[in-house]
């Protein structure tokens, strides 16, 4: 497992300071789902899903309920969902948006070979569904800001 450390501005959006979208850009692998796109296009090959129509997004829906129906194969996923209760509630117009741990279950169904994740505290796939984990990386912003913590989890298969 590697850790690095990188110190960053903190953004209203993740992908919007450039340290953190050039690591992500850097880790992704193939085709990656952005199941929590936001307003930031990455320069990879990306499928973006949202839940706010007014993000930048392929298709807008629930994220959960595009892990349940999609047929579509995707080599890396990356979860960015809003980090807490509140922030979701600011960030969706007052719509809950967090199912981790259902939508990390119906992830292990699609055979994806790479997980990157966000928030500020860590999210594992874990081995139970069949990852280990590859690389962590602290984001810190400074003062009391608190640091974002970026996951890389590859599938053992």
């Amino acid at each position: 497992m590697k850790l690095e450390f990188i110190n960053t501005n903190l953004k209203r959006y993740t992908f919007q300071s450039p340290k953190i979208r050039e690591w992500v850009e850097s880790n992704c692998i193939g085709k990656t789902l952005n199941l929590f796109a936001g307003k930031t296009r990455l320069n990879i090959n990306e499928y973006r899903i949202d839940a706010d129509n007014t993000m930048v997004a392929d298709e807008y829906c629930d994220a959960y309920e595009f892990i349940k129906s999609t047929r579509i194969n995707f080599d890396t996923i990356l979860l960015d969902p809003p980090y807490a209760y509140r922030k979701s509630m600011e960030m969706y117009n007052g719509n809950y948006s967090s199912k981790f741990k259902l939508i990390a279950d119906e992830i292990k169904k699609l055979n994806i070979k790479r997980v990157i994740s966000f928030g500020y505290h860590s999210t594992f796939m874990g081995k139970k569904r069949g990852y280990i984990l590859d690389k962590l990386c602290v984001f810190a912003h400074g003062g009391a800001q608190h640091c974002t913590i970026g996951i890389i989890e590859i599938s053992k298969d």
